[in-house]
């Protein structure tokens, strides 16, 4: 039908179960991040390099790590099963199936691409604000409740009632 919206019978997810989802797998990122900058501070330190960027180097590189590897997740997930095991979790996907490798990595970068720079001082309260702007978008976008990251990708979340 022409005119028709690729999700017009999508129930969409509520904001709730789109922020359960992100909170997982948050739990399982931030465990990866710790576990990164406890090896990256023993490594520097035992070759001497703690004073570098004021000791912060282990944190800029775990979270520039931790940050990569989440987007690079959210970007693969989304291609190859249409969510992420958090969505797995809440029952919830990315509408309509089959978008292009390209776009999901766009909204990949997008959200929650930022995390990359949470490390970074002054970078990362730009990061955080973005990423809660991008929570704040979704609230209010009624009634499609898409973020910008959706809208760059021609996506939604909806409820997954198979």
């Amino acid at each position: 039908m022409a005119g028709t919206s690729p999700w017009a019978d999508a129930v969409p997810a509520e904001w709730w179960e789109r922020l359960a989802a992100r909170l997982i797998e948050a739990l399982v990122f931030g465990i990866v991040y710790y576990i990164l900058f406890i090896a990256l501070w023993a490594v520097f330190r035992t070759v001497g390099m703690m004073d570098v960027f004021g000791g912060r180097l282990p944190g800029v590189l775990a979270w520039a790590a931790a940050g990569l590897g989440y987007a690079g997740y959210d970007w693969w997930a989304h291609w190859r099963h249409g969510r992420t095991f958090g969505k797995a979790i809440m029952r919830i996907r990315l509408a309509p199936r089959g978008v292009p490798a390209r776009a999901l990595l766009k909204r990949s970068l997008v959200y929650p691409g930022p995390v990359m720079l949470m490390g970074i001082p002054v970078a990362n309260l730009v990061a955080g604000m973005l990423l809660f702007g991008v929570g704040m978008l979704i609230l209010i976008d009624k009634p499609l409740e898409r973020g910008p990251h959706d809208r760059l990708a021609g996506t939604r979340v909806v409820k997954d009632l198979r």
